[in-house]
């Protein structure tokens, strides 16, 4: 086989179709676009979602519930998450910067630690928000919390 010899599939190619080339080809005149209106002249786009003067589906649909724009987003991790942080990464102390370098958040991410599961590490945290129970639990283990803003 070689590159001379190659040929698409049966079927696969058609002509296109040859628009206004007189009234002959049966596509001549209008050239299938109908008579008047935007849809007949060059040029035309369509808004997206326009469904030709009918109401428009986002404004058919009743909006539902409320979105604070006031809102935090966390990025959350576990006391029991903490300590196989340590173990994999060997973190002495944990901070955005050391969560950012181990690819573990974003640079715009919010760090939040909760305190589901045990901390067994002494472990220094410099992180944006912290739960009562995590924090009591941290410095129970000899641990040090600041909190940034």
């Amino acid at each position: 086989m070689k590159l001379h010899n190659l040929k698409p599939a049966e079927g696969s190619v058609k002509r296109e179709k040859r628009l206004g080339r007189g009234e002959a080809s049966g596509k001549g005149g209008t050239s299938t676009k109908g008579n008047k209106g935007g849809q007949s002249r060059a040029g035309y786009k369509s808004k997206m979602a326009h469904e030709g003067g009918q109401m428009p589906i986002q404004r058919r649909i009743p909006k539902r519930g409320f979105k604070n724009i006031n809102r935090v987003e966390y990025k959350v991790f576990n006391l029991g998450q903490l300590d196989q942080l340590v173990e994999k990464y060997g973190f002495t102390e944990i901070s955005l910067e050391n969560l950012y370098i181990n690819g573990l958040i974003s640079r715009t991410d919010n760090v939040k630690v909760l305190g589901n599961g045990e901390l067994k590490t002494k472990l220094s945290f410099k992180i944006n928000a912290i739960s009562e129970k995590a924090k009591a639990a941290i410095e129970a283990a000899g641990g040090t919390v600041e909190i940034i803003k």
